[in-house]
């Protein structure tokens, strides 16, 4: 379910075709930029998403405390490369992103191949691809290469240089807001710290980039929706410490978006919080877009684990394809451009804009103004004024519905869910109704409805 399209059917294919043109060009200027945790390339992806929404960037100084964790130094990267005994250079940074373990430190020296080889990373099992190696919180410097490749390296001595600096820079985090009618928010979380993988990485904030102009072209907002773009784990880690209590008080729905990319079929994990409004939207609609993964809350995966953690609860599930770990090019060279159907990917958006939709109109809750017996539907244009066999039957089930369940604890979804009734129908029943005073709409109670049905 996904809001009203504008304009003629012919305007919307040609609408659909330019952003399709768009997502490949953007895809493709962000593909080879040097991704970590921090750094110029960092940068310079948010820099290329801010030409689709208005981001705010924040700089976390390196060493600062968030929770338990310390935001790590800056990676910079001039060089690394490995030259073979015959002065051929084997390995090097520049040629791919992935040859180098993330956050290397400096090395520059001549090694043994058995030296070497300590320092090497490859996967026997998948012995075309790079693997993707870091890290982060541990000094060591080493490449990666395929495992082809590693087992015909010459015996001999082999130059090495590393040259890069840890140094006391900062940490990038990004995120817009798109204000609605009242300050209750939806949290659209993505990962900008992969390099060279196209499904893990780029699908996620690309999917994120483009669903803030799908909202934005909404004529009405019930909800705000906060964006997010941030290194994962230790970003989101201090996007909550900057954020967390705002975020606590007022999220009432969430998403992390990332793996959206890749042919597969949709997969949905579900929030910590049991029934909240983020899965009964997800259940709602995702279905209309075919098959559909379901998963359980684990408190392992990407950055929902971080919003989920118990200080915060934050009801924020994970919408992706494919999930991650699950598909062989998962972190290796081998997830690259040619593994995005950009047709699925374009689908992403459409799902992630239908569960939009569904928490903004879904969340909805009214009260009934005539609670006393059954309103006269007809006198106000509610109801059919002639009755001939069965063909008034089920002609205001919506109506009746919303009438007998808009108590104050009852959402739309959660009408939807007892009525069985679809709910745009409820929507538009809504809307009748409160025009003609039957219903009046409540404010925002906040995520402690959430389970209401």
């Amino acid at each position: 379910m996904t809001a009203p399209p504008f304009g003629t059917p012919a305007a919307v294919h040609a609408a659909r075709a330019r952003e399709r043109a768009e997502l490949e060009a953007v895809f493709d200027r962000l593909w080879p930029l040097p991704r970590s945790l921090t750094g110029e390339g960092v940068r310079a992806t948010h820099d290329i998403l801010a030409e689709r929404l208005p981001l705010q960037r924040h700089e976390v100084p390196s060493g600062r405390k968030v929770f338990d964790w310390t935001v790590p130094p800056e990676w910079v990267v001039r060089q690394a490369y490995v030259e073979a005994p015959d002065g051929e250079r084997i390995l090097d940074v520049h040629r791919n992103n992935l040859h180098l373990v993330g956050y290397s430190v400096p090395f520059t020296g001549t090694v043994s191949r058995e030296e070497l080889d300590d320092h090497l990373y490859s996967l026997p099992d998948r012995p075309d691809a790079i693997p993707y190696v870091t890290s982060y919180y541990a000094p060591r410097w080493g490449f990666c290469l395929p495992d082809r490749q590693r087992r015909v390296l010459a015996s001999g001595d082999y130059r090495v240089v590393v040259d890069t600096e840890l140094v006391q820079g900062s940490m990038t985090l990004s995120e817009a807001v798109l204000p609605g009618d009242t300050d209750e928010e939806v949290l659209l979380s993505a990962n900008t710290c992969h390099p060279s993988l196209a499904n893990n990485e780029l699908s996620g904030p690309l999917v994120a980039a483009f669903l803030y102009g799908r909202l934005a072209a909404w004529p009405r907002r019930r909800l705000s929706y906060r964006f997010a773009f941030l290194p994962e784990t230790i970003g989101a880690i201090a996007f909550l410490a900057l954020r967390g209590e705002h975020l606590r008080r007022r999220v009432r729905a969430g998403l992390v978006l990332t793996c959206a990319g890749d042919g597969g079929a949709l997969t949905y994990k579900r929030t910590r919080r049991h029934g909240s409004l983020t899965d009964r939207a997800a259940e709602q609609v995702l279905p209309a877009f075919g098959p559909v993964r379901w998963r359980a809350f684990t408190p392992t995966g990407s950055d929902e684990r971080q919003y989920a953690s118990p200080g915060f609860d934050l009801p924020v599930g994970s919408l992706m394809r494919t999930m991650y770990g699950e598909y062989p090019e998962y972190h290796t060279s081998d997830d690259d451009r040619s593994l995005i159907d950009f047709d699925a990917l374009q689908g992403s958006i459409d799902a992630a804009e239908a569960l939009c939709r569904a928490v903004d109109v879904g969340g909805a809750r009214y009260r009934n103004l005539t609670p006393f017996g059954e309103p006269q539907l007809g006198r106000r244009g509610l109801y059919p004024n002639l009755t001939l066999a069965a063909k008034n039957v089920g002609a205001a089930d919506a109506i009746f519905w919303l009438l007998n369940l808009s108590d104050g604890d009852h959402d739309l979804l959660a009408i939807a869910e007892r009525s069985g009734l679809p709910l745009e129908a409820l929507v538009d029943a809504a809307q009748r109704c409160a025009a003609a005073g039957l219903l009046e709409p409540l404010e925002e109670g906040g995520a402690a409805t959430d389970a209401q049905a």
